[in-house]
């Protein structure tokens, strides 16, 4: 019962979080520099032109008035038209969620692997040079940007060893590159992660009893360390799977990939308003979504946390 109250207040804040999220983010883009309708017709359309435009797209309408009818659309399971396209915005990000949600998962099967058994290996081999090297590597793994080596694995496998196209949306082929380049920080910071909650599981007297029990090392590991170590291993996984679906803007933009991280990019460039304001409502939403099964599964890993609800 306590954990379905729990569920309930989620959602409930979840709903306020979003309704504040769509406010500020209407308020930006209307801050923002530039005329949508000029980004339709160009700078040599006659005022009459413009002034048409801005009547058709609602961009002369209060700013109040505007949010408002928004709100209303938003209501009706709608989310406007591109204006550049004239497009449904809800459709076109369900054509292009499917690549997102591929690249998104294809960057975690790369990256959580890895990362468990590179973070729990340098663990093991605690103060010895592997650990040093393997640490060594998780650093330059989180403090490269996404642009550099994503521009640096292009030309190394493509470009120069030709193994895998350059750029584009597709299959397997397509997919190495950008799922590639988005699982490297991933992979590093859980690495980092995994190694210093492993560290401090490993310290615990309990392990310590296990031990003097002797239980077989690897049960020791695999049960007693890993499970107990999983809750904040699992809280990163969760930010990044949700950041992956909310669109890796920069690795979709770079690697072409179409998802809904180049599709927002398209949508501020042209000011069309409809496409920023969907692809970050939905982004949002997949984010905490994602948090939500994040909390979950804190209540089936950690015997702690039900007992909070009950």
């Amino acid at each position: 019962m306590g954990f379905a109250v729990y569920l309930i207040k989620k959602t409930a804040i979840t709903v306020l979080l979003l309704l504040g999220i769509l406010f500020i983010t209407f308020c930006l883009t209307r801050a923002l520099p530039g005329d949508p309708a000029l980004a339709l017709v160009g700078q040599r359309a006659s005022p009459r032109v413009i002034a048409a435009i801005r009547r058709q797209i609602g961009a002369d309408r209060p700013f109040l008035i505007q949010y408002l009818s928004y709100v209303k659309l938003l209501s009706r399971g709608e989310m406007g038209r591109s204006y550049s396209t004239r497009r449904e915005v809800l459709g076109e990000i369900a054509q292009k969620f499917p690549n997102t949600m591929k690249l998104a998962l294809a960057a975690m099967l790369l990256a959580v692997p890895s990362g468990l058994v590179l973070g729990f290996w340098a663990a093991l081999k605690r103060g010895s040079g592997t650990d040093t090297l393997l640490s060594s590597i998780s650093i330059i793994g989180i403090s490269v940007p996404v642009f550099f080596s994503g521009l640096l694995l292009m030309l190394l496998l493509s470009l120069q060893l030709k193994l895998v196209p350059p750029s584009g949306t597709g299959g397997i082929r397509f997919l190495l590159l950008p799922a590639l380049t988005l699982s490297l920080p991933s992979a590093a910071t859980l690495a980092r992660v995994t190694r210093t909650m492993v560290l401090e599981t490993m310290d615990m007297p309990f392990i310590k009893t296990a031990r003097a029990k002797g239980i077989a090392g690897w049960r020791v590991g695999a049960v007693h360390i890993l499970r107990n170590a999983l809750i904040p291993i699992v809280t990163v996984m969760g930010l990044d799977f949700g950041s992956y679906l909310n669109g890796a803007v920069l690795t979709e933009t770079i690697f072409g990939w179409d998802g809904i991280g180049r599709y927002a990019v398209e949508g501020i460039i042209r000011r069309d308003y409809p496409v920023v304001l969907g692809s970050i409502l939905v982004g949002t939403s997949v984010f905490i979504v994602v948090n939500m099964f994040v909390d979950i599964a804190y209540h089936a890993l950690d015997p702690r946390v039900r007992i909070l609800h009950k």
